[in-house]
């Protein structure tokens, strides 16, 4: 094949690719499984290129990026503190289902060895990373779920494959239970060493790079880096990937400038999308092949049926009877457990993916019913998206899990941004120094403040005003953009300022452009009041007194500023006084001003569904 039409083959899956995924967008269908079934239907057109996807090219050169982009977006502080229920469904539930599904395709699949049956339950055994939290992050799952579902996604996958390598070399001859174990001591213990001394080696190397181009391209180059170097001391690549992507993901604010975060953020999200969609779709193309080598396995198309039916029902009860059997064992001994709700939306989001499909091609060509096992994985693969990608999203409405609320994360956003814009205001005061202008300062903590006003006129959406002084700003701001970007237009083309220089300021346009580009988030209608999260709660011996309860002084309405003839933003009670007053967001800031007056030094959101405080003294949020 030359050169020219291997570009044209890659610029048409591309292609495909942007097309198949933004129809199902456009229709709310799930993306991997339209690409399968456009790459299955285009396997039977005349003149389609036959595909074969190559096992080593994905265990090489797919699966550690896709891993790292997941791993450097998952939180260390959550992983450590769900690491117990992320290593019972990451190990515990893998080697569970590598058992249930071998035996179950060892007694129905003729003349297959259990070693092979084995081999093709460690393959179905992983779900997968990305299409298991796209849904949760879709329907709006609670955010621990998600964490969890990503977590177990993270090293599943390093427990299969260990089982895969296992099973393949017990085909061939006697494994020992010695051996197993181990393997699999050997591939995770390896693979953890490794991957701790490339995240600390990359972070080392990374925190004194200054350019986002060389930054990025370093960060290409450590997933293969830590896969290559696991695997060469056998042990688990997978493991040192997403160790090492866990480690800079967690590093990278403190290591990094804030181009290079942006870039890097980008970049991954690029080739994650790419590599993950390309591959549903040449597993689609895969299928004319996988047919023609199963119609010479001497099976009838009812023996066929029945064959991947089993499967895909073992492997979907598998993992049903473990949740329910963690659930039973906590209960037992009586320790912490899962909501019954949750487990059940656990049990059932079992979606499988990439990795399965390519752990099914590792398989040797000497492997008994080799074309059979691989038609197995790939309807595990189409029917547990299909089956679990469209009936979780009702499974979760139907069990009423509350979703992550909007006015709960722009209450921890306005506390964390307080904090922070209390300290640089400190910092302020002790760098300045005479010879700093005054009006420079006051445009600091101008900017500052408004920073922090912004945060906190995301709360209360039932308020009186429409548009907050923050909306009206982006509104305007982006307006007069535009026209700065038309006036921009015109020096390019009419060659006023050199192209660098030109490229300098449309960087910075861009740069304030998405600043101000916020998306949107409606909060949602709820009965549940608005209180302090634990996680934001302060511990000030004004928040920790019991005040007595007041009526608010009016209804709802700031009296100054009605006598005045101003408007409000937000409205706060005094909790000792039950003054009602104006937010600092508001022109007036009556609030703050009654703290001046009284020295009352409590007051609390007097906003609909809100019961959050605030401390003027040491400004924390209790």
């Amino acid at each position: 094949m030359s050169g020219v039409e291997i570009a044209v083959e890659l610029v048409a899956l591309v292609v495909a690719v942007l097309l198949v995924t933004a129809a199902a967008r456009k229709l709310d269908w799930s993306a991997p499984l339209c690409l399968i079934a456009v790459g299955v239907a285009a396997s039977y057109v005349p003149g389609i290129p036959e595909y074969e996807l190559d096992p080593e090219v994905v265990l090489l050169g797919l699966l550690p990026p896709l891993l790292y982009a997941t791993a450097i977006r998952t939180s260390l502080i959550d992983f450590r503190r769900n690491r117990g229920p992320i290593l019972l469904l990451s190990v515990g539930l893998v080697i569970f289902t590598t058992a249930a599904v071998g035996v179950v395709a060892w007694l129905v699949i003729p003349g297959l060895p259990l070693a092979a049956g084995l081999a093709i339950g460690a393959v179905v055994a992983p779900p997968d990373a990305v299409a298991a939290s796209a849904v949760a992050r879709k329907v709006g799952m609670p955010r621990k779920l998600t964490r969890l579902l990503e977590g177990e996604s993270l090293f599943n996958d390093a427990a299969a494959l260990v089982a895969l390598r296992t099973a393949i070399a017990a085909i061939a001859g006697s494994v020992s239970l010695l051996q197993v174990g181990g393997d699999f001591l050997l591939a995770a213990g390896g693979g953890l060493v490794i991957g701790f001394a490339v995240g600390a080696l990359a972070a080392l190397i990374r925190t004194r790079l200054e350019d986002p181009v060389t930054d990025t391209a370093l960060s290409l180059v450590v997933p293969f880096v830590a896969y290559l170097a696991a695997e060469a001391i056998h042990g688990s690549g997978v493991i040192a990937v997403v160790v090492a992507g866990l480690i800079l993901g967690h590093k990278a604010p403190s290591m990094l400038s804030g181009r290079s975060r942006l870039a890097s953020r980008l970049n991954w999200q690029t080739i994650q999308f790419l590599l993950e969609n390309i591959v549903f779709l040449l597993i689609g193309l895969q299928v004319r092949r996988i047919m023609t080598e199963v119609g010479d396995s001497g099976l009838s198309a009812p023996a066929l049926i029945l064959i991947c039916a089993a499967t895909l029902a073992a492997t979907i009860v598998a993992r049903i009877i473990w949740m329910v059997g963690i659930g039973l064992a906590r209960r037992t001994f009586r320790r912490h457990a899962w909501p019954w709700r949750y487990s059940a939306v656990i049990a059932w989001a079992g979606m499988r993916g990439v990795v399965t499909l390519a752990a099914a091609f590792v398989l040797p060509a000497d492997t008994p019913q080799r074309a059979v096992l691989v038609l197995v994985a790939f309807v595990v693969v189409a029917g547990t998206l299909l089956l679990h990608g469209t009936t979780l999203p009702v499974l979760v409405r139907r069990l009423k899990l509350p979703p992550p609320d909007p006015a709960e994360d722009a209450l921890q956003e306005a506390a964390v941004i307080n904090n922070m814009t209390r300290a640089a205001l400190d910092e302020l005061e002790k760098i300045r120094t005479v010879d700093d202008p005054d009006d420079i300062v006051e445009r600091l903590r101008s900017r500052l403040q408004h920073r922090s006003d912004s945060a906190w006129e995301e709360l209360g959406r039932q308020s009186a005003l429409t548009e907050t002084p923050s909306d009206a700003y982006r509104r305007l701001r982006m307006r007069l953009l535009e026209v700065e970007r038309e006036k921009f237009l015109e020096a390019r083309d009419s060659g006023m300022a050199d192209d660098d220089v030109l490229r300098r300021i449309l960087e910075r346009l861009d740069i304030e452009e998405s600043m101000l580009d916020r998306e949107e988030e409606t909060v949602p209608d709820s009965d549940r009041e608005l209180r302090t999260p634990a996680a934001t709660a302060g511990s000030c011996k004004h928040l920790t007194k019991e005040w007595p309860t007041v009526e608010p002084a009016t209804p709802d309405v700031c009296a100054i500023c009605v006598e005045n003839g101003m408007t409000w933003v937000h409205l706060r009670q005094c909790v000792k006084c039950g003054n009602v007053a104006c937010c600092d967001s508001s022109p007036g800031k009556h609030a703050t001003e009654h703290f001046h007056e009284t020295l009352h030094p409590v007051m609390r959101s007097h906003e609909p569904g809100e019961t959050w405080r605030w401390c003027f003294v040491d400004k924390q949020l209790g």
